[in-house]
């Protein structure tokens, strides 16, 4: 006689979750609900809802320029929603790994990361736009999120002021390169070569 297998539990009601509770990535594999989440550090941060129409326009900007830089070379971009995974050793299971988090933008340029589910580790470079329900936690908690786990390069947008502010990681810590505004070209420290102006990523934003 073969042995008993319970029935996986599917979640389908964010409701049912508790928020003070620690969750896994194997917790969040269950969750068929329609809203997008986060864990970090096992704890549930919810998404802002649908990003709005500026957000949407300096993403699509940013990305189009990225995707075009990279199409003769072997990195990858990709934009939310796309699940990075974060476990503390590099073969945690599902069950041992407590942070998922979707970054706007993401470059991976380390083929062993990406899998059918997504990337599992450190991306080289990661862009945030910030937005009023999500700015506190890209600037707290995924800023320090990234600089543990060895995101290179993360890029921080704030919509409302056309500024760009990049954060290198120099000797484990991050560094601000500076505050850059419309009338800039920058550049990136990880995609040798790629440069954008930022008048291209605001043109739309009044």
């Amino acid at each position: 006689m073969s042995a008993y297998e319970p029935k996986e539990i599917l979640i389908d009601d964010i409701s049912l979750l508790e928020p003070e509770a620690t969750y896994s990535y194997a917790d969040y594999l269950k969750w068929t609900f329609e809203e997008r989440v986060e864990l970090i550090k096992g704890k549930l941060f919810r998404m802002s809802p649908a990003p709005r129409r500026t957000h949407q326009e300096i993403g699509g900007a940013i990305f189009t320029e990225v995707h075009h830089f990279l199409k003769t070379k072997s990195c990858r971009v990709y934009h939310a929603p796309f699940d990075v995974r974060f476990p503390n050793l590099t073969n945690d299971p599902d069950d041992q790994t407590f942070t998922v988090v979707q970054p706007d933008i993401c470059v991976v340029c380390d083929p062993a990361k990406l899998d059918e589910a997504g990337c599992k580790g450190a991306p080289d470079l990661v862009v945030e736009i910030l937005s009023p329900a999500t700015a506190s936690r890209d600037l707290n908690e995924k800023y320090h999120l990234y600089e543990e786990h060895g995101v290179k390069e993360y890029w921080v947008v704030y919509p409302g002021e056309n500024v760009l502010e990049i954060y290198d990681l120099v000797e484990g810590r991050y560094a601000s390169r500076g505050k850059f505004v419309r009338e800039d070209t920058v550049s990136s420290s990880v995609l040798e070569g790629f440069v954008i102006k930022l008048e291209e990523v605001f043109e739309e934003v009044r």
